[in-house]
């Protein structure tokens, strides 16, 4: 039995890390949404608080946990400043590579502003490895509609995205934020990859 200890930014994701969570593993989440809403209120991650992301993680990593996974794209840097006796790993860097392994055109689709830079900069080294192409896209009225409590329609807009952009040719179509999820079974065609299975299976690999 391997334990996988989660930082969450939103605390509807402890229930999408559960349904994906693979057997043989316990999930320990702790959630803080100071630190994504101090990142919108910046404009984007500062130094401070990816300092207080990387303390955030490295507390987690305490007796009997396999591995530490950040489940925030948008604080996603952090992970690099934390310093622990197991592995620290960002969700969103395992889709980065399961999305980009078979090359050609990528669309990285993010609800928030604050998620398109860090996602762009996790996306780039795999991209570049396996000769893929990256385009990071926003969603308009994504974000708008999961603050506001619709995440049905915020599912919704997410999957018509991925919808779209396999229609325009893209080899893959990732979903950079983990609370878009629920926007795989909503796909008319094929589906987009969500960070939440791929990220437990690499924090699960590296433990």
């Amino acid at each position: 039995m391997h334990t996988i200890a989660c930082l969450h930014t939103a605390a509807s994701n402890v229930a999408v890390f559960d349904a994906a969570c693979p057997p043989g593993v316990v999930l320990r989440h702790t959630v803080d949404e100071a630190l994504l809403r101090d990142a919108e209120a910046a404009g984007g991650l500062t130094d401070a608080i990816a300092a207080r992301t990387a303390r955030a993680l490295e507390a987690l990593a305490g007796p009997g946990v396999h591995a530490v996974l950040l489940t925030c794209s948008t604080v996603g840097p952090g992970v690099a400043l934390a310093r622990a006796t197991v592995p620290v790993l960002r969700v969103d860097a395992a889709l980065a590579e399961a999305a980009t392994k078979g090359g050609g055109r990528v669309v990285v689709l993010c609800a928030v502003e604050t998620t398109m830079e860090p996602s762009r900069k996790v996306f780039e080294g795999p991209a570049a490895r396996h000769g893929a192409t990256l385009e990071v896209r926003l969603v308009p009225g994504a974000w708008t509609a999961f603050r506001g409590g619709d995440v049905t329609g915020y599912h919704r807009l997410v999957a018509e995205a991925a919808d779209a952009a396999f229609a325009e040719g893209a080899a893959e179509v990732a979903l950079a934020q983990a609370s878009m999820a629920g926007a795989v079974a909503m796909a008319r065609g094929r589906q987009p990859l969500a960070s939440p299975p791929v990220g437990l299976a690499a924090a699960l690999a590296s433990a």
